[in-house]
Formats: structure tokens, sequence, C-alpha cells
């Protein structure tokens, strides 16, 4: 246990789950999205449906999804400062089976077209877990590298990104594989010690099959 997890966050409150943590949310669904978002729909499942205007769980994810960091004294002001920026975001509670209880899903559309859904749940102390993404499971923090390949499910795939991330000297800490069919559309989770440049994601975007590539660069990624 770090010093970190004992006094938690550095953060603007009231709550490192559903304030610090939302704004994680917030952020890491931005990241993904890769691009600036202009409209937003969330959905508040649990504890976070039952206090999210309490607790300015509303504020905080409007905060990550403008790009703020959890210490940002904007916090507070970021649904005016949404409206300023022209980002269109509605709240609603929803119903999930076998989630967190701190958990939003969040449907986003960007500047150019861009759409993705992220569901993620604040597991406490300002952390948080990603979930599934378009619907199928991905399980990860966002606290590590992160490379996120969407892929149809056809043999061969994974050899090639592992191969070409050992050609670079770029080791694996943890694969992750999902699909939502045999034969359907797959997605790989590859988090890495090491920084993985661009060319290496422009490369896999060209492999045959595959539909789209997303690279988080840990928690020293400002995003977008």
């Amino acid at each position: 246990m770090s010093i970190f997890d004992i006094v938690g966050p550095v953060m603007v409150g009231p709550s490192s789950s559903h304030t610090a943590g939302a704004v994680r949310i917030g952020l890491m669904a931005r990241r993904l999205l890769k691009e600036a978002p202009v409209y937003a729909e969330v959905g508040f499942y649990g504890s976070f449906a039952a206090t999210y205007r309490g607790h300015g769980t509303d504020r905080a994810i409007t905060a990550g999804l403008l790009g703020m960091q959890p210490d940002d004294d904007s916090i507070p002001n970021s649904l005016t400062i949404a409206a300023q920026q022209n980002l269109k975001i509605t709240f609603s509670t929803i119903e999930l089976t076998d989630a967190h209880p701190n958990t939003a899903v969040i449907s986003l559309k960007g500047l150019t077209g861009r759409k993705i859904t992220v569901q993620a749940s604040s597991i406490g102390g300002g952390r948080i877990m990603i979930n599934k993404i378009d619907g199928i499971e991905v399980n990860f923090n966002g606290e590590m590298p992160a490379l996120i390949v969407h892929n149809y499910d056809e043999p061969g795939h994974v050899s090639l990104v592992t191969g070409l991330l050992y050609t670079n000297h770029i080791n694996i800490a943890a694969m992750q594989l999902y699909r939502n069919e045999r034969g359907g559309y797959a997605v790989m989770v590859v988090e890495t010690d090491q920084c993985i440049p661009p060319s290496i994601v422009t490369n896999i975007e060209q492999f045959p099959g595959v539909i789209k590539v997303t690279y988080v660069n840990g928690g020293t990624d400002n995003g977008i």
C-alpha cells in the first residue's frame, strides 16, 4: 500500500469516488474517442444514480469530457463551460446487470463524427476501471500505457500485434482478448511497460482486419 492509497488523490472534492474518479472516467472516455466530444449522453447506475447531483458527479464527468484533471479548480463550473464550448450533454439514471455501484455509461460523438460508448466504474481512491467499450468487455484501469485494438475475429491478429511490439523492444505487462461472438467483432487490450510510439500505432491500424486502434498513455497522458 502506498501513501497515495492512504491519503487519496489530489483533487477537487467532495468525494474521491464520486468526484475524482468521475473526472477520470470522463477524461478516459474523451481519450478513447480520440477527439473533443460535441455531444454526450451519460447514464448513472447504482450509487452514482442516487447521489450524482449532491456529490457533483455530473459536473465531474463533464469536467473530464472537457479535458480537465481531478485537481482543476474549474470543475464546479464545468456545466457552464461545457455550454460555452458547445458540448451538449444529457444525464439520466439507468439499470445495469452485475455492475459496480459507481458506474457510468457514456455515449459520445466527436467533432468529426466519431462515436464511442464507454462503460466505466469508480472503484475508490480516485481509481477507475474501464469495463466495456462499445458493449464489449475490456476491463483495464488506464494507469499503464494501453493499446486497444478493435478487429474482426480472425486468426493472426494477436501474433501480428505482439510480434510488432517484440521487434520494437516493448514489453507486454498484461493482455486481454474479448469478442462478441465467434468470428464476430473482437477487442484486444494490451498494457505495456513502455510507451508505444505513434508509428507503431499507425502500423497496427494498417493490418488487414483491424477496424480501429486506440492508444492511451497511462496516467501521464493529458488526453485530447
